[in-house]
Parts: structure tokens; sequence; C-alpha cells
């Protein structure tokens, strides 16, 4: 049966602003889980005594359920709406967070990536319904700017993520701890999210959002109709934004995972990154205190999660940006700007090699946000087909890592950085030139 977006306006007298609301607080809630999933990479080589390759399959495991169930989420939002699909990515991710008990206890690295796989799904779902449903709300041409600050609260959930890995799943628990001890550092953290997930749930199942996503009231494009003929893969815009996100997410998630070790070799100091906490005044000390970053991987978890602030300076400084500037030219910039701190950390050390990758999270802010809302410009009836094709190309998340990792235990962490450079300056070409439409659904 034929679908098809309804214009914001269309909804007499509807205000957007408690829904929107509602659904940013679910970007904290995705963004927390998924970069707290990318501490288990350092945890799982301690656990299992891994390489980066195999250990980055925690990383391939999570996004890997972006590639499977990203286009039947696209189905299941037509079938049930949005706000439905979202209540159920939330108890799927339940699941998965439970399934973290039985791993730790038996040590399971299968299980492991099994709980992860679940939580990834989850999340799919939640991130495939989430995503267009804020750029429906309100004018397309401001959409950039809703998702750009939605994506905000994600940055905030992703920051605060390391320091609570740091703090609970991180912790140094000395050479000769048993295998199962280390390993049961997750239990506590994940049993917490599934409580708080279940709770979230249920208080979303009852809270009113406008129902403005799909409708099969107003369907001037009919079955076999000139737009929903037109195969999503005829829009170049969009196929080229889901290579954008592929490449994207790969990279985001990459080096965040390699963070903590790389940072680490580089020789973190944590009397200098004490230093730059406590330039921040009351907050920078409560974070020392509250999460008890006293060690050296303590104080790399801390630096994985500046890269992760700088997102959500970014993010909150881009969404005032695109009111002044056009969303493809400020993703060039971003992306040429992220290739040259790559660079200059590939060629440098110590300090300087820390803190440009630190600053990589600064311009990665608006990437995500402003390739999606471009890949689906113009998309009409079919924007939740071009949602699906988009959000299944955050599988990237588990090829790109998976080949940094590869890359690095063979060439070491510096060199493998030419892979993600590449990726960038691909963004910046799709910010420049590649987002164009070559046609629109009238």
């Amino acid at each position: 049966m034929a679908t098809k977006q309804v214009p914001p306006a269309s909804v007499a007298g509807q205000s957007y602003v408690g829904p929107f609301i509602i659904i940013t607080s679910l970007f904290f809630l995705f963004g927390f889980i998924t970069n707290l999933n990318m501490a288990l990479v350092p945890h799982l080589r301690k656990v299992f005594t891994l390489g980066y390759g195999w250990a980055m399959l925690a990383e391939s495991a999570f996004f890997l359920a972006y590639f499977v169930f990203s286009s039947p989420t696209a189905r299941l939002i037509e079938a049930i709406g949005y706000k439905k699909t979202m209540v159920v990515s939330l108890f799927i991710q339940v699941v998965g967070a439970l399934l973290f008990v039985p791993a730790a206890r038996l040590v399971s690295f299968p299980l492991f990536l099994t709980a992860v796989f679940i939580v990834g799904a989850g999340v799919t779902a939640l991130q495939t319904a989430a995503n267009p449903y804020v750029t429906i709300l309100g004018p397309e041409h401001s959409a950039p700017f809703r998702l750009t600050l939605a994506q905000a609260f994600n940055s905030i959930g992703g920051t605060i993520a390391p320091l609570v890995a740091g703090s609970f799943i991180l912790k140094d628990l000395g050479e000769n701890a048993p295998q199962a001890v280390v390993a049961g550092t997750v239990r506590g953290p994940y049993l917490a999210i599934a409580g708080g997930l279940f709770i979230l749930g249920l208080a979303l199942a009852f809270i009113h959002l406008p129902a403005i996503g799909m409708t099969r009231d107003f369907r001037p494009a009919q079955e076999g109709g000139p737009a929903l003929d037109h195969s999503i893969w005829s829009y170049r815009h969009t196929v080229l934004g889901a290579v954008g996100i592929f490449l994207y997410v790969g990279t985001e998630v990459g080096l965040a995972s390699i963070g903590v070790n790389y940072f680490l070799q580089q020789g973190v100091s944590v009397a200098a990154t004490h230093s730059v906490l406590a330039s921040w005044g009351g907050f920078g000390k409560g974070v020392t205190t509250l999460f008890g970053l006293s060690d050296r991987v303590g104080i790399a978890s801390a630096l994985v999660s500046l890269y992760w602030f700088g997102a959500l300076v970014g993010r909150l400084l881009g969404s005032w940006m695109l009111t002044k500037v056009k969303a493809g030219g400020l993703l060039g910039a971003f992306g040429i700007l992220a290739t040259l701190m790559l660079l200059l950390s590939m060629l440098s050390s110590g300090q300087i090699a820390i803190w440009s990758l630190v600053l990589c999270g600064f311009f990665n802010s608006i990437m995500f946000p402003n390739i999606f809302a471009l890949g689906i410009a113009g998309l009409g009836p079919l924007t939740s087909k071009g949602s699906g094709l988009i959000m299944t190309a955050v599988v990237g998340g588990a090829v790109i890592p998976l080949l940094l990792g590869v890359l690095a235990d063979h060439f070491g962490i510096q060199h493998a950085f030419v892979l993600p450079m590449i990726c960038y300056m691909f963004i910046a070409f799709y910010g420049l030139v590649g987002h164009k439409p070559n046609r629109t659904v009238a």
C-alpha cells in the first residue's frame, strides 16, 4: 500500500517542541550505548589477549546489525509507525544488555559478540526511526539544523560513556586478576542499562507523539505511480550519501575504538590531562573525582571522552553555523580539516599526535546529520526507503574499524590512519559536490 509523508503544516495546531525534546533524549541514549560498546575493544583485548583485528569484532558485531536490520526496520515503520518502532527497539536493547551477564560469567567471546549484536539491532531500529522522525518535525529546509541539534545530545551521551567505561569497565584490577573477574566488570553497567531501557520503553509507550511520519489516508502517489515506481538506487545523492555514512561511521568508530591504545602508545600524560580538566574549573575537577581518573588507562579513556566532547561542541556550534552556511559547504570544509588533523597526528608524536586526533572529534561533529539530511532531501514518499538505505550503510562501523585494526596489527596504528584519511576525503567531496540531487520526487 502506498505511503507518503505528511507535511508538518497538514497537522493543524500541532506543536513539535515537546516531541522534539522526547526524541532528542533517545539520541542521548543511543549515543551513550554506542560509545560504551567501543570500550569493549580494549576490554576484550585484555580479557581474551587479542590483537586489534580480533578485538574490533566487537564493533563489527554491533554495526553488522545495521546492515541486517535497517531495511526491515524501514518496513516495520511503514507497518506500525515511528513511535511503536522506537518502543520495540528499546525492548530489543534490554534483551541484549541482559546477555552481558552470562557472557561475563562464562567468559565467552562468542556470547559477548552475540550480546553486542542484539544491542546493535535495537539501536539500529531506534536510529532508523528517530533520525527521519526528527527531520519531519518541521520544515524540510531546516531539517539539517534540527538533526544536528538532536545529534548534539547523541554526543553528550557519547562523551559520558568513555568516562563510565574508564571507571567501571576498564579499571585496573592488577596484572594477576582472574580472567572471570576482569570479564565481570561489564555486569553492573549493563544491568543498570537494561533497567533504564525497560523503564524508558514503558514510558515511551504511553507518551503521545504526533503520527506525522507515514499515513495511508493521504496518498496522491498510488501504487504503480511515477514516484513510487522509482528505485531508491536511482537517486544519486542518496546512494552517495549512503557511501558517505558508511565511511564516516567507520572512521569515527574506528578512531574512538583504537584511541585508548593509541593514546597509551603515544605516552599519554596523566598530569597534562588533569591540567586540561582542571582548566574547566569545578566541572573538570568534578569529572576527575567522580570517575576516578587517576591512572594512565583512565586518562586515556578521558581523552576518548574529549574526542566525543569535541563532537558535542561542534554540533552545538554547527547548529548555529547552519543558519549562516549551506550544509554542503560546511560538510566539505569539516571533511578537509579532519583530513589535515589526522595527517598531523600521523606525522607527529606525543602530545601533538594525541591532541590532533582528539580534535578530529570536533570535525566529525556535523558529518552524520548533514550527510543524512542531504541524502534524504527531496525523496517525499520514498523517505523511509532512503532512510533505510542510509542506515544500512552504518555497517561501515563493522567494516572500517576491522580493516583499521588489521592494518594496525601489521603496520602500526599511525600508518593505519591512511584508511580514515581516505574516508574523510570522500566526505569532503560529498559535501562540496556529491550531495547535489540528480532527481527529486515531486
